[in-house]
């Protein structure tokens, strides 16, 4: 697979999702991310919704974590990881691209010419990101924060067995809230 491809892992709220589409958009190649939901909703069967909650979640909850994960067989989080898997291959094989989320940088680590970002930012330019892109919610814009943070590393953890944010499992980590998000832009887009 000679395709060069992005992939951005980042923290809720740092602009990794904005990121990621500005890189595309500057380079004139697609970018994966809501698109990618869909395509796994398509093949699979399963609600947009319930795939994108599924995507953060570690299979099992507490049965798993009292039984031991997979005791009753594969779950529809396992399912739903084998079709992310091969649409995320494909996309690869397809063309250069950036692909947001979804272990996108574990799936394509030794199967691309791939650029592994993680994006990240202080947890105070974070809670004000979110309130303004998403508007407030009844709990705190710190513990949405933590809690989306948490499920996310969690599932990352689950399915490849790294843990999510660390800087030696990326390329490149940029502080969005320092950097600002059209300097990471320009940051990336230099190293593609």
């Amino acid at each position: 697979m000679g395709n060069r491809v992005i992939t951005i892992s980042r923290e809720f709220g740092s602009g990794g999702r904005t990121i990621g589409r500005k890189v595309a958009q500057k380079l004139g190649i697609p970018c994966y991310d809501s698109e990618l939901i869909q395509k796994i909703a398509q093949e699979s069967g399963f609600a947009e919704t319930y795939i994108k909650d599924a995507g953060e979640y570690a299979p099992g909850g507490f049965l798993a974590s009292a039984f031991g994960n997979r005791s009753f067989g594969p779950t529809n989080e396992d399912y739903l990881w084998n079709i992310q898997y091969q649409i995320i291959e494909e996309l690869a094989e397809k063309g250069p691209c950036v692909i947001v989320g979804r272990c996108a940088d574990y799936i394509l680590q030794d199967k691309a010419d791939c650029l592994k970002v993680f994006i990240h930012a202080s947890m105070e330019f974070r809670a004000e990101r979110i309130v303004r892109e998403y508007g407030e919610r009844e709990v705190s814009p710190e513990q949405r924060l933590k809690d989306k943070d948490k499920r996310r590393a969690a599932y990352h953890r689950f399915y490849t067995n790294m843990k999510w944010g660390r800087a030696q499992n990326y390329h490149i980590t940029l502080d969005s809230g320092e950097l600002g998000i059209d300097k990471c832009v320009d940051l990336i887009t230099e190293l593609y």
